[in-house]
């Protein structure tokens, strides 16, 4: 199938559906590519906001057990009644100046301790409380509470930094005014949520990856009807266009519709293009057809012409017979320009002028003219009555014509012929039937063509394709009914104007239309006889 005034397609990798389209599938600018994108980032940003609350909620939940511990001391220390001296003698450790410096060195290098006790007596002095390691530790606290007072005041525990290390730390008034001072290490804590921290990152580097890996296999499935798209839209562009957009089973009902629309678009324009084809090539042959039909008349007058103007005509008897040539095939030229005329008319819709026509009215002219023109041609007429069509008088004239012209051209002067016309619903059924040769089938496949005859037939073979052309411009239709030897049957069909409805008698001027009947059934008398209006 040739494809006219077609660009042609794009140069591959150039801008096209080529090269650079197929590199597009998998670069960063790809839907692909971004679908994937789209997701990693959506996910990334659910993952940190879930890991940011659970390690906050974690964190929380470890320090309030913390924060718990410490508290429970605080009161038990508080309900203790304890002294400070009963602590002294407890612990039987004196006042913390009194541990040499080399050990608080010492004592400075080892780790943490989880908790550290010191005691503050009445006049702000530091007691230790526990083994000598903590010693430093609890020498640290003893620094970092300003004012062991002020913290025996707090209900909560406070954050403290001891040596860089992060603490808690709570306060318990004795009863003889002295304050205990007990901190707990959160490096369990921090270390706890680090550990989390670092399993959430694992696991959601984990699930980002196989994201993205699932999201680049469900979106080459999901768009693999987007690709067979644009395949079939690259196919068509290079001339096939008898192509479609295949179905799928990952298409989604968008994608389905979209093909189906497609595909319902590509076949119209398939049809578009063979219907042009079909055009262009029955253009070319009824130009053709045309061209050879004016040549045969034009080419017998030339041919007289130069007869005559040789002077070979040299008898008044070859001059007459030559010039009735002339004007027989000029008459034969005009009647086929004025066909050709009509159906180029035809072909353009022309504006026909409608009104109600008696069709049977214009049946019963038709056949006075073929009973003057063939008088021993048998001839029965069924057309009855006013029936009505919305119609062209002149145009269906010019039907009825072609139609019997073509009676007279394809059977013997004595073969019968019957015009019939009835009503059937809403339409009008025209029939004209002869008894004549009939046609074959592929003849009668082929007799509304233009310059089409039979092989038996003369004419110019346009009278059948103007009675198509007529009809069809009255919304009408035009069948044949033919066989050989059993004579042809042409039946059209036209729409019918429906009869106006009868009007009702209006009531008398003197009575509501409610009244009883004004002339009773029986005998009139001079009373029942009403009066004549004023």
């Amino acid at each position: 199938m040739r494809l006219r005034d077609r660009p042609g397609p794009e140069p591959r990798g150039t801008g096209g559906t080529g090269g650079r389209g197929r590199r597009g599938r998998f670069g960063m600018n790809s839907l692909r590519a971004k679908l994937t994108l789209v997701n990693v980032a959506l996910l990334a940003l659910g993952v940190v906001a879930a890991t940011a609350v659970s390690l906050m909620g974690m964190r929380h939940y470890l320090l309030e057990n913390v924060d718990s511990e410490l508290t429970s001391s605080r009161t038990a220390m508080r309900q203790s009644g304890l002294v400070l001296d009963d602590l002294r003698s407890l612990a039987d450790l004196g006042s913390l100046d009194q541990i040499s410096p080399e050990a608080i060195k010492a004592n400075e290098e080892l780790p943490a301790a989880e908790s550290v006790f010191v005691a503050v007596d009445r006049d702000g002095e530091p007691v230790g409380i526990g083994p000598l390691p903590t010693t430093a530790r609890q020498l640290a606290l003893a620094e970092a509470v300003d004012d062991a007072t002020e913290l025996a005041r707090h209900t909560s525990p406070q954050g403290l930094t001891l040596n860089g290390d992060s603490y808690r730390g709570v306060a318990a008034r004795l009863a003889d005014g002295s304050v205990v001072v007990m901190a707990a290490s959160t490096e369990t804590v921090q270390s706890s949520v680090a550990k989390a921290l670092k399993l959430d990152l694992a696991f959601g580097a984990l699930l980002l990856a196989l994201l993205a890996v699932l999201t680049m296999i469900a979106a080459h499935q999901r768009l693999r009807p987007l690709e067979d798209m644009v395949e079939t839209a690259s196919a068509i562009a290079d001339g096939d266009l008898k192509r479609r957009v295949p179905a799928s089973r990952a298409a989604v009902m968008e994608t389905e519709q979209l093909r189906l629309a497609l595909n319902s678009m590509l076949q119209q324009v398939e049809t578009a293009f063979v219907t042009r084809e079909r055009s262009e090539a029955q253009l070319r042959q009824f130009v053709a057809d045309a061209s050879h039909e004016l040549r045969t008349p034009l080419s017998a007058i030339r041919g007289y012409l130069q007869l005559y103007d040789r002077g070979m005509l040299d008898t008044p008897e070859s001059r007459t017979r030559a010039w009735g040539r002339v004007h027989a095939e000029t008459d034969r030229m005009s009647h086929l320009v004025a066909e050709l005329l009509t159906l180029a008319r035809l072909d353009q819709q022309p504006e026909l002028r409608f009104r109600s026509v008696d069709l049977s009215r214009l049946v019963r002219d038709a056949a006075d003219d073929l009973r003057a023109q063939e008088p021993d041609r048998p001839l029965t007429v069924s057309a009855d009555g006013a029936i009505l069509v919305q119609a062209d008088e002149q145009q269906l004239r010019k039907v009825l014509a072609n139609l019997l012209a073509n009676v007279r051209t394809h059977t013997p002067a004595d073969t019968p012929v019957r015009l019939g016309l009835d009503r059937c619903g809403d339409t009008v059924r025209l029939t004209v039937a002869d008894d004549g040769p009939g046609l074959a089938p592929e003849d009668a496949a082929r007799v509304f063509d233009r310059f089409f005859r039979s092989g038996r037939g003369a004419g110019s073979g346009l009278g059948m394709a103007i009675v198509q052309g007529v009809v069809a411009a009255h919304c009408g239709r035009v069948e044949v009914s033919t066989a050989p030897d059993e004579g042809l049957t042409v039946l059209v069909t036209l729409p019918r104007v429906p009869a106006p409805p009868r009007p009702a008698a209006p009531p008398h001027p003197l009575e509501p239309p409610w009244s009883a009947p004004r002339f009773p059934s029986g005998p009139l008398t001079p009373a029942a006889t009403p009066a004549p209006p004023p």
